[in-house]
């Protein structure tokens, strides 16, 4: 019997039974949609944040002064005087808070951070209109404001608040600049934020010690060297290693990616046992057949069917229900991630590596928990197989 009469018959019997097939291969489905969905969304998560981490600015380092410890805050010219050391391209100390920001009769709580105009370029942060902090804005205290978008929309909703001033802890600011729309990361809204001239947010905050820094590296090849120079500087200052932290994009991102790919994984393992269960469900179901068609592998056997031919037709079967189980999940999964990434605004990364594995894994199923039953059946004795029933 040639390979294509062994599939036609395979066809055949799944046909004889179309519901029991639609239900064997369900747990195939839905292992292949779970893992095709889960994956999706944690490398859809990872390139969300990987490309948050980038927009902040090239070549960039952060510096964190950990604790409630004011003796290891920095000043605003103790961190200046670092662009003197080489490698140093740009400096963007930042003192932040929590205000309440007021227009009119309207109120709205956000975060706000204090820092000078080299943010702009550290930080890679434009604006969509007006314009940015200026080194005058700090050397008189100006009480100038930019909103991020997210404030604006509250506050002002369409129109255009440049020009306009709003109370920020009940001070009167003057808003210079929208800033563009940064978006959402896992951190929360990059959008909902305000930003002012540091020397003012001191005052504004009652705060005049900075514990976060970003400088910007002038070269790539700089980094390691600013790294080194900023923890040998911090070190001298506090002499305790935990009381501050220096990290690069470098650092971040390999972060990001270890604990991402890490989540990413136990997800879809998580979604890999559907697919097990699936493959059990195949192979209860497949001997279910093997003894309901025990006399008609009987008739075949004595019509001279080796025993090649019936193991080749139920594991064809198996791969069969498997394989069409794999494509319908297939389609499901990336109808799934594609709905959730437009209707809950979550991104999602659909990779065809994971679809062909996914895929792959289904058929590998069927091929696994079908060769048991496909191995019962060629082994049935074709005397004992016709006295069956």
């Amino acid at each position: 019997m040639n390979l294509v009469q062994v599939i036609k018959l395979a066809m055949a019997g799944i046909r004889a039974n179309k519901m029991r097939s639609f239900l064997t291969m369900l747990g195939v489905i839905i292992g292949v949609a779970a893992v095709i969905v889960l994956v999706s969304l944690g490398q859809g998560a990872t390139k969300s944040v990987t490309d948050r981490i980038q927009s902040l600015g090239s070549n960039l380092i952060s510096i964190t002064i950990r604790g409630n410890n004011t003796r290891v805050s920095l000043t605003y010219e103790e961190v200046m005087a670092w662009k003197e050391r080489p490698g140093v391209g740009g400096i963007a100390p930042v003192i932040s808070g929590n205000v309440n920001v007021k227009y009119g009769n309207k109120k709205y709580d956000t975060s706000l951070e204090g820092t000078n105009d080299e943010y702009e370029e550290v930080r890679n942060t434009r604006v969509q209109q007006g314009r940015f902090i200026l080194p005058i804005d700090l050397t008189l205290r100006q009480k100038v404001v930019l909103l991020g978008t997210e404030v604006a929309s509250q506050l002002f909703g369409q129109m255009n608040p440049v020009g306009e001033t709003v109370k920020i802890n009940g001070v009167n600011f003057k808003v210079v600049g929208l800033l563009e729309e940064k978006g959402s990361s896992g951190f929360g809204s990059n959008d909902d934020k305000v930003v002012i001239p540091l020397t003012t947010a001191e005052r504004l905050l009652d705060n005049s010690g900075i514990r976060s820094v970003s400088v910007q590296a002038a070269t790539p090849a700089d980094v390691d060297s600013v790294v080194a120079q900023l923890d040998n500087f911090l070190y001298r200052k506090t002499k305790d290693t935990e009381a501050y932290r220096v990290s690069n994009q470098v650092e971040m991102l390999s972060t990001v990616n270890q604990i991402t790919g890490t989540l990413t994984m136990m997800l879809s393992g998580i979604a890999g046992i559907s697919l097990i269960v699936g493959g059990i469900g195949i192979m209860n179901i497949m001997l279910v057949s093997v003894t309901e068609r025990t006399r008609e592998i009987g008739i075949r056997k004595a019509i001279g069917a080796k025993r090649k031919d019936i193991l080749r037709q139920f594991l064809i079967e198996a791969v069969v229900v498997s394989g069409t189980g794999g494509i319908i999940g297939v389609l499901f999964g990336i109808a799934v991630a594609s709905g959730i990434s437009s209707m809950m605004a979550i991104n999602t990364a659909i990779s065809i590596n994971v679809v062909a594995m996914a895929f792959g894994f289904a058929v590998l199923v069927g091929v696994v928990f079908g060769l048991y039953p496909a191995n019962k059946a060629a082994k049935l004795n074709p005397i004992e197989a016709l006295r069956f029933g």
